[in-house]
């Protein structure tokens, strides 16, 4: 991402909640970006932790995040547990005076979000969201497509996601992406989350939406269908769908232009498809293997080379946890 000169400042990183998404996704690219250091570790079981640590050669490891977050070596912190507990942790973050990069969804609820963001802007820390995929570079040739007039005026945008309920959903045993108390739109939060980041990314923030949210299926107590319009900033309309006990996994996603349209996936590896009066092109573009590699050689970019503006911030992360209340009808 960047062809900066080397430079001796390394920012080193201790991660909160080392689970599932830091093992391939997110945690290798803390170790293999230069220029960061992943130092420390923190998870409340310690047989997990030290497990953790030892297969990814940290030297580090915690159970208690408070000795984490004040470790003086510790530069920044990156958190990843569930959303219900990014509030208290990130501002223990900014009072320890410390950079932050919180996985998505930024929290549970606008107001918590604001919260965040008003505590990090106040103390002018540096604060990041994990929406990466506006850092991939699939989603950046869409955004080359967009801003170069390819299918001219952009009208709307349409999103279908569904997929069937899973065993785990089935059993009714606990999982907390379904919990009310911690995701209030259960997969909605999880999933839609991304996609509504990305389409203002692609093409502005929204300025107003709307929508229906039931439980039909009774598997568990957050909702698990959704449906939503909106309407962004420039006038372009959208629309969306999202149904976690269908038949079948759907995941297309349409950009209608006066001139042509886009079709893509945000979550399936599928290729783009340009179509305008001029040009039909399909294009595949492979992601990387830890999916957050280009997000993070961003923020070493932006904090260290100086030389990049990262896109996924709290103030972006932060209009997107408005628009997702917005639809749960929260706001």
């Amino acid at each position: 991402m960047s062809n900066a000169s080397k430079t001796n400042k390394t920012i080193k990183w201790g991660i909160i909640g080392c689970g599932n998404v830091t093992e391939v996704k997110s945690g290798p690219a803390y170790k293999l970006t230069e220029g960061f250091e992943l130092v420390a570790v923190m998870r409340r079981d310690e047989a997990k932790v030290r497990n953790y640590a030892e297969r990814h050669q940290i030297k580090k490891h915690y159970t208690d995040a408070d000795a984490l977050i004040n470790d003086p070596e510790v530069d920044a912190i990156y958190i990843t547990t569930p959303p219900d507990s990014h509030k208290y942790y990130a501002l223990k973050v900014a009072e320890a005076g410390k950079i932050c990069c919180i996985e998505k969804p930024m929290t549970s609820s606008y107001d918590d979000s604001l919260a965040i963001y008003k505590t990090f802007k106040e103390k002018e820390l540096p604060l990041f969201v994990a929406y990466y995929r506006r850092s991939l570079t699939r989603f950046k040739k869409v955004k080359t497509w967009l801003d170069d007039g390819l299918i001219g005026a952009v009208r709307h945008i349409s999103w279908h996601l569904s997929k069937p309920a899973s065993d785990l959903d089935k059993s009714k045993a606990y999982n907390w992406r379904t919990d009310a108390h911690v995701a209030p739109g259960g997969y909605f939060d999880d999933l839609a989350s991304h996609g509504l980041d990305l389409f203002s990314y692609l093409l502005g923030d929204i300025k107003d939406a709307k929508g229906f949210c039931i439980n039909q299926q009774g598997l568990y107590s957050a909702m698990d269908a959704v449906t939503a319009s909106w309407i962004h900033e420039n006038g372009i309309t959208g629309s969306g769908t999202w149904n976690f006990g269908s038949d079948n996994h759907l995941d297309e996603v349409t950009i209608y232009g006066n001139k042509g349209h886009i079709e893509f996936a945000v979550f399936h590896d599928k290729p783009l498809m340009l179509n305008t009066e001029t040009k039909n092109e399909s294009i595949l573009i492979e992601n990387p293997k830890h999916i957050q590699q280009y997000h993070v050689e961003g923020m070493r970019d932006e904090l260290i080379y100086k030389n990049y503006t990262h896109p996924s911030t709290g103030a972006s992360a932060l209009h997107t946890n408005w628009v997702m209340d917005k639809i749960l009808g929260k706001l």
